[in-house]
């Protein structure tokens, strides 16, 4: 469809729930329609963190938060990265997938840092981006906390449709996805889509099915009375 036509959300919900999914050709492309085969998910019995990730996360070196910041996020995936300088993501998705966040049907993990914990920033899922930290705010002579990498994606049931994810800073996306990996467990999630694998992804255990067995597990799961929660 032509970039500059907007996506009904009652349409993203249905591709969603069949197994489809959107990306566009370049930020200012037009949106082409996915159902891929073989299918990645993250099993979320299966999640692999590295030591150096589980001590991050027990030193608490970023603050975790939920659906504070979701439009920030999406653009933040649309960053520029090292190797690579085009996204998938259009302003047509961003649209509608606003529009799913305000409806509850898309959220938003974040990790929030200061600037001075800014690193070597890691790359993201699909169109996962990587830039440098170089901001500070300041409130009453205080730093205050800037957004320093997040992930977003889409929820029906028991299904969640990961979409992109970035980084700032050091190791902030795997903590986003850490985070979004332990609150699914916690809510009865049985599905974590990452639709297509990479290096990436592999690295916290992704795995590959065949399209027809991800549609049974998806049918399954998108029935389910499944809460996102605050």
């Amino acid at each position: 469809m032509p970039a500059d036509e907007p996506i009904p959300l009652q349409m993203l919900l249905w591709a969603y729930s069949t197994g489809i999914f959107p990306m566009a050709e370049h930020r200012h492309g037009p949106v082409q329609w996915y159902s891929a085969n073989p299918r990645a998910i993250l099993p979320l019995d299966a999640f692999k963190a590295s030591h150096s990730l589980r001590q991050r996360i027990r030193r608490g070196d970023y603050e975790v938060r939920f659906d504070t910041a979701f439009e920030e996020v999406i653009r933040g995936c649309c960053e520029p990265r090292v190797g690579r300088t085009v996204t998938w993501i259009n302003d047509s998705i961003i649209e509608v997938f606003v529009k799913a966040h305000e409806k509850g049907f898309a959220h938003s993990v974040e990790a929030w840092g200061f600037a001075e914990e800014r690193g070597a920033a890691s790359g993201g899922e699909r169109g996962g981006a990587s830039v440098q930290l170089d901001v500070s705010e300041k409130l009453g002579g205080r730093e205050e906390r800037v957004l320093v990498g997040g992930l977003y994606g889409l929820h029906l049931g028991g299904a969640f449709f990961g979409e992109s994810m970035f980084s700032r800073a050091t190791d902030a996306s795997k903590v986003c996805l850490a985070a979004l990996v332990d609150r699914l467990r916690c809510r009865g999630f049985v599905l974590l889509d990452t639709q297509m694998n990479n290096d990436h992804m592999a690295q916290f255990g992704t795995i590959e099915i065949p399209r027809e067995e991800y549609e049974k597990r998806l049918a399954k799961a998108v029935k389910m009375d499944v809460s996102w929660g605050e």
